[in-house]
């Protein structure tokens, strides 16, 4: 059941990184003028792509040394 919570805590954690990291880029430069709901559309679902990839690399690592 830890296992559960743990891959929770660890996707949260990616989420919000993710987020910290891409709000290091201008998304205005490649938005069309009018088009603000998509690009924060755009803006979530990348940090959720990456939290997923993220967080898929630190939970197998986890497990490969049984932490």
């Amino acid at each position: 059941m830890y296992r559960f919570y743990l891959k929770i805590v660890i996707y949260l954690f990616c989420f919000a990184l993710s987020l910290f990291g891409l709000s290091a880029l201008d998304f205005n430069r490649f938005l069309k003028k009018g088009k603000v709901a998509a690009g924060q559309f755009l803006f979530i679902l990348l940090a959720l792509m990456m939290a997923y990839v993220l967080g898929e690399f630190l939970m197998s690592v986890i497990y490969y040394f049984q932490v």
